[in-house]
């Protein structure tokens, strides 16, 4: 018999570890090779756990909601004698799997502490924390100084927002106070009063991940909406004439998604500052248009898979990549780095009936556009015999921008090109 190590897999470039949301299998259960074993979570995605070999599970190293280090094993599998080497998953699967162990010697020892409090230069920070550090402008004795709550002491994103924001009402650096001067507690939110007629719903971890993107998000940029009405006829009679044919061809649904993310690819090459991000004082113009479409989940909760090189693909690719992103992300299939690169995200709010929205940005990124729900209207239509009263298919464009490096003249401009490109829509256009 041989013992198998089950490691937590490395779920993307930024993530250093996972919690554990639900073990599939106990101890003496059988398990074949790629069938799902735990269930992972990460900043970024939900994600299955396959296992690399075929044989039974002796035992499990870590209990449900344990966060884990990545590359350190997680359980115990006993295979058959000689049975073919373990071969990674590809849910799980890496480039270099050789790389593992440098990896995990690169993690700070657990005998390491004392040094990374002190502020010790090789103290692991992941890069989002990095990014969020650069982007409140938090020094590196200020990162040295702050009390991690990750694996071995590491600092996490929720460790930094916390620190963001209380920032300026506590010291970064604890000073030495003389015995009989104790520090003040820290501030506490306000007390909330609850009566009995009131029922208490605990958020879930995606809601809190959420809850705290957003206001980082409100916090770093300032942000601007504008608005502009579109005259979607055009699109609307193409898509009721040949949504038929196109489900026949090439098996899809075609949907008013893919018109959308194709018009705002084509703005974003005219526009390309839109495709940008911020770091520091420095401007980072993206040349890949990596275009992130929220989707909402059975839970409520909204994910962002990001359609990659969205300017490359036709509108059969484009309808095909978004139906498959929504179906998976509905049932928490998305692999981690289908939720990452995104360069400009699109939300569409006419999903609930509603007409506008104000969407806040999906940081790193500049801007986000959100489309409403599309309503006949009667509009002021301009013809050679005068102008008419005609009914007309309508929808606003919403987009609120990052104030910091896109003023009104761009985003007003952005948005209305997108308009003009929906507007100007080939009825005649093939399929």
């Amino acid at each position: 018999m041989a013992r198998v190590e089950l490691v937590m897999p490395k779920m993307g470039e930024s993530i250093m570890e996972a919690t554990i949301l639900k073990w599939r299998k106990k101890p003496g259960d059988r398990v074949e090779l790629d069938e799902p074993v735990l269930d992972i979570a990460t900043d970024k995605v939900d994600s299955e756990v396959p296992s690399p070999v075929a044989g039974v599970v002796v035992e499990i190293l870590f209990p449900e909601n344990e966060t884990v280090a990545i590359n350190k094993a997680i359980a115990i599998i006993e295979t058959e004698a000689g049975s073919a080497q373990p071969a990674a998953s590809p849910a799980v699967a890496q480039s270099t799997p050789v790389a593992a162990a440098p990896l995990a010697q690169a993690q700070p020892s657990a005998t390491s502490g004392e040094q990374q409090a002190t502020g010790n230069d090789q103290r692991f920070y992941s890069p989002l924390v990095r990014t969020i550090a650069k982007e409140e402008n938090i020094s590196n004795a200020e990162l040295d100084a702050l009390r991690g709550t990750g694996m071995e002491g590491r600092v996490t994103k929720k460790d930094i927002l916390e620190y963001v924001a209380n920032r300026g009402k506590q010291p970064a650096v604890a000073t030495p106070v003389a015995p009989s001067a104790p520090p003040a507690p820290a501030p506490s939110a306000p007390a909330v009063s609850i009566s009995g007629n009131v029922e208490i719903v605990e958020m879930d971890r995606m809601r809190k991940l959420i809850a705290d993107h957003m206001v980082m998000s409100k916090h770093t940029s300032p942000h601007v909406t504008s608005f502009v009405e579109v005259d979607m006829t055009n699109v609307v009679l193409w898509r009721n004439r040949i949504k038929d044919s196109f489900k026949k061809q090439y098996g899809e649904n075609i949907t008013f998604t893919p018109i959308f993310i194709e018009a705002v690819a084509r703005a974003i090459r005219d526009f390309p500052m839109i495709n940008s991000s911020v770091d520091g004082s420095r401007i980072l113009v993206k040349k890949d248009i990596n275009i992130g479409m929220a989707a909402a989940m059975p839970s409520g909760n909204l994910i962002v898979p990001v359609i990659k090189n969205a300017d490359y693909l036709n509108l059969a690719g484009l309808a095909k990549t978004v139906n498959d992103l929504a179906t998976r992300a509905r049932s928490s299939q998305l692999k981690p780095d289908e939720v990452q690169g995104g360069t400009f995200t699109l939300t569409n709010v006419g999903t609930f009936g509603n007409v506008m929205g104000t969407p806040i940005i999906n940081q790193p990124q500049v801007a986000i556009m959100a489309t409403g729900a599309i309503k006949k209207k009667p509009a002021v239509l301009e013809t050679e015999q005068g102008d008419v009263i005609a009914i007309r298919h309508m929808m606003f464009l919403s987009m609120s921008y990052d104030h910091r490096i896109v003023d009104g003249s761009l985003g007003g401009s952005f948005i209305r090109r997108v308009a003009d490109y929906l507007e100007a829509f080939d009825t005649n256009r093939a399929i």
